[in-house]
């Protein structure tokens, strides 16, 4: 068993190991490697001044296999404070999975008082931290899930509702990395939909099409919290919304689309 979500092979290539597969077919991968890959290769895209990605979306244009991967990054706005990235990763000889970034020249700014509320969205409490770890429900099994340590703060993965979790990847992202924060966060944000679901998973599918991530903060430290619900409706689609927390703060807001219908 490898230590690692990915091996590099050189020239842009990646091997997937048992890591990254997702509950419902081992061959298949868990966005949330792929996704926090792509956030790797975006991070890494050269730039003449320092910058951080603040909103990174995942479009899943199809099944991502646990095998070989080929990752490629482009510019598609260059500037000198902002600019917009894009990487995606082809398997089986196809684009699998693609991300676009907004990247933001970093700066030191000595800001005025502010009004008292003008984020009260984003000081929201840091859910609390459960000392010990959680019980995947009877069936979620696979690569991924067993690679990261889970935590449960509220709901409960085999009662449809509203939940509230930590998780912290077991591995690196490729080997002798240290993850970034925003690695971290997109490797838990496309659970989202699971952690939170609201229909019955044996008569019921809820498929995500995409990922939107925007951070408020930095995120610091392995352990990152993720605050789901889910709504759906009646035309055959929802949403998935979740709020993002490291250990001291909301770190940024993540939402899915859902795809919906009977099995």
């Amino acid at each position: 068993m490898t230590d690692a979500f990915y091996l590099p092979l050189g020239a842009g290539r990646f091997a997937a190991p048992e890591h990254t597969g997702g509950p419902w077919d081992p061959r298949l991968q868990h966005a949330g490697p792929p996704s926090a890959l792509l956030a790797r290769a975006i991070e890494q895209e050269p730039t003449s001044w320092p910058g951080i990605v603040t909103r990174l979306s995942i479009d899943i244009l199809g099944p991502v296999p646990v095998a070989e991967l080929t990752l490629r990054t482009t510019v598609l706005r260059s500037g000198r404070s902002v600019e917009l990235l894009s990487a995606e990763l082809e398997g089986d000889g196809r684009t699998a999975i693609r991300a676009t970034a907004w990247r933001i020249r970093l700066a030191e700014l000595a800001l005025p008082e502010l009004p008292a509320a003008h984020d009260e969205l984003l000081t929201a409490p840091v859910p609390p931290f459960p000392d010990h770890a959680a019980v995947l429900p009877e069936g979620w099994t696979g690569g991924y899930l067993n690679a990261m340590e889970w935590r449960q703060a509220s709901g409960d993965w085999a009662t449809p509702g509203p939940a509230t979790l930590w998780g912290r990847m077991r591995f690196p992202l490729v080997p002798g990395e240290e993850p970034t924060g925003l690695q971290r966060v997109m490797a838990i944000a496309d659970s989202g939909n699971g952690a939170s679901n609201v229909l019955p998973m044996g008569g019921w599918f809820f498929i995500n099409p995409d990922l939107t991530v925007h951070l408020a903060a930095q995120p610091a430290g392995e352990w990152i919290c993720l605050d789901a619900q889910t709504r759906v409706d009646p035309n055959g689609f929802g949403l998935a919304s979740s709020r993002l927390f490291d250990r001291t703060r909301l770190v940024g807001l993540g939402a899915q689309s859902l795809y919906i219908g009977p099995r």
